[in-house]
């Protein structure tokens, strides 16, 4: 099967769909109409040679699909908000533009500094207080590790409980069924998506378990003897971490070998937390976010 590089997530009652250098946004209305805004993709990175270097390429596209991920779930949810808007002068609107951009970097700062010391520092913490029944590293790093997929798992299943997060992840599933339909060769049409996985090897659910997994092989070689110095460079490995991660659900991506396809295997099946069935309107938004971006059948004509 060979990618699309389209991709995207689900946002508030709708889907992102980006591919190359636009993006667009489908939400669902109240009124049961399909809203949807189309924009030029920019990089918080203005350079494009880092975007190209492996390793280094997956540092700045993790930092992007944070700023874009914030920047398309306030749009979908600026379509529910109660009260209506009121109508600001062009000088008001510039410091909303502005204090809406502030808000969004403090978010995705925040989101970055509460990932790195929930799933990178508080484990550690925890597995040190079985360091007094051994002193094996290899024990302590394997106990860490399953301390940090636990907790990641454990998150994932507690925010699947809120009615929200739920509808949410069926949006998430229309997004995933959408891209295996054109990849698949078929008629992207509800009849197709609908009979398609919901599971994607390039989710992001996936590349998370493997920065899971790949902080458990890179925290085995810190051999400080300093407590302080080993949080340190444990937060300081999470960008290198992230980096290798990507490169290896790029490769996910693009290969149909039978090793990376076992290697895949655990994120996809985490993915059944993350993903649930969609009902047809939801499919429909999905459509009419991917057909915005991208012309699947000169695609498939091409490619398949």
């Amino acid at each position: 099967m060979k990618s699309s590089n389209i991709g995207g997530q689900a946002v508030l009652e709708g889907i992102m769909m980006r591919n190359g250098g636009k993006y667009s946004v489908a939400v669902r209305k109240s009124d049961g109409e399909i809203a949807v805004d189309v924009q030029d993709y920019h990089s918080v990175i203005p350079w494009k040679t880092p975007l190209k270097i492996p390793f280094i390429r997956g540092i700045f596209s993790f930092i992007d699909s944070l700023v874009l991920g914030m920047k398309t779930l306030m749009f979908s949810a600026s379509f529910f908000e109660e009260e209506e808007e009121e109508i600001l002068t062009e000088k008001e609107a510039a410091k909303q533009e502005k204090q809406d951009k502030l808000f969004m970097t403090l978010t995705v700062i925040l989101a970055v500094v509460i990932a790195i010391a929930l799933f990178m520092v508080l484990p550690y913490f925890l597995s040190s207080f079985v360091e007094k029944y051994t002193r094996s590293r290899t024990a302590m790093t394997i106990f860490e590790g399953v301390i940090r997929v636990a907790i990641f798992l454990i998150y994932i299943f507690l925010i699947s409980r809120t009615k929200d997060i739920k509808r949410t992840f069926m949006y998430h599933g229309a997004e995933h069924k959408c891209i295996n339909c054109i990849e698949h060769g078929l008629e992207l049409n509800v009849e197709n998506v609908r009979k398609s996985s919901k599971q994607h090897k390039r989710c992001g659910t996936s590349f998370l378990f493997f920065v899971m997994i790949v902080s458990i092989i890179f925290c085995f070689f810190i051999t400080a003897e300093s407590q302080i110095a080993r949080v340190l460079i444990r937060i300081a490995l999470f960008p290198l971490i992230s980096g290798v991660s990507y490169e290896i659900i790029r490769l996910a991506g693009n290969s149909d070998n039978v090793l990376v396809n076992l290697l895949s295997r655990p994120g996809m099946w985490v993915q059944n937390m993350t993903t649930k069935e969609p009902d047809d309107s939801m499919i429909e938004v999905a459509i009419c976010a991917v057909e915005k971006v991208f012309d699947w059948r000169t695609w498939q004509k091409e490619n398949l």
